[in-house]
């Protein structure tokens, strides 16, 4: 249990840090509130259902992710804006890191769902419709973001974070696939393992 205690003060010592001087308490909320409403579901459901220690340690890798891009917003955070001057890149692709990670980790949360709770008797379509879920839930963001922009004029710029760039949208979904992609071709056996665990403990 101490374990999982970890994970949560370190959760709440990246929120707080997170708010200390960021950029903008408005954009602040919008990234990080994703983070907080995920906490609770995940408090509210662990003793129903709790996930494999790995998947809870990558939620709080994106939670972390998210609290950086609240605190800088996505388009000002200074170790990319560093390797945009280095690699001669247009943009500061942070956001494209927070969107890798918005199709890795629900792709985690998605795959143990499937598995644990028996979803499908035929296993091999697990990994495509975990794909299928993660690309719905990208493309379900991109309207929060379109719909807070439209809605807040010049104060929800930072939260769309496009720079400029007219196809942002798709290549944030892409990135999000390739998140999914790699989540299930790359931690698939070693999540494996941990649900082999729970269920043997059971």
């Amino acid at each position: 249990m101490k374990k999982y205690l970890a994970l949560v003060i370190l959760f709440f010592a990246g929120l707080i840090v997170s708010a200390v001087n960021c950029h903008d308490y408005f954009t602040w909320i919008l990234e990080v509130v994703p983070g907080i409403i995920g906490f609770l579901i995940l408090l509210l459901t662990f003793k129903r259902f709790t996930f494999t220690y790995l998947t809870y340690v990558f939620i709080l890798v994106h939670c972390y992710i998210l609290f950086i891009g609240g605190h800088y917003t996505y388009a000002k955070v200074p170790l990319f804006d560093w390797i945009r001057e280095v690699l001669h890149q247009s943009r500061n692709n942070y956001d494209k890191v927070g969107h890798f990670f918005q199709g890795f980790v629900p792709a985690m949360i998605t795959r143990e769902l499937f598995i644990r709770s028996d979803v499908f008797n035929k296993k091999g379509w697990i990994p495509f419709l975990t794909v299928c879920v993660c690309c719905t839930i990208s493309m379900f963001y991109e309207f929060i973001e379109w719909f807070v922009s439209v809605t807040s004029g010049s104060s929800g710029d930072s939260f769309l974070g496009t720079q400029g760039d007219i196809w942002d949208t798709q290549s944030d979904m892409l990135s999000a696939t390739i998140g999914a992609v790699c989540m299930v071709l790359l931690l698939g056996k070693l999540q494996d393992k941990q649900i082999a665990k729970i269920k043997k403990a059971a």
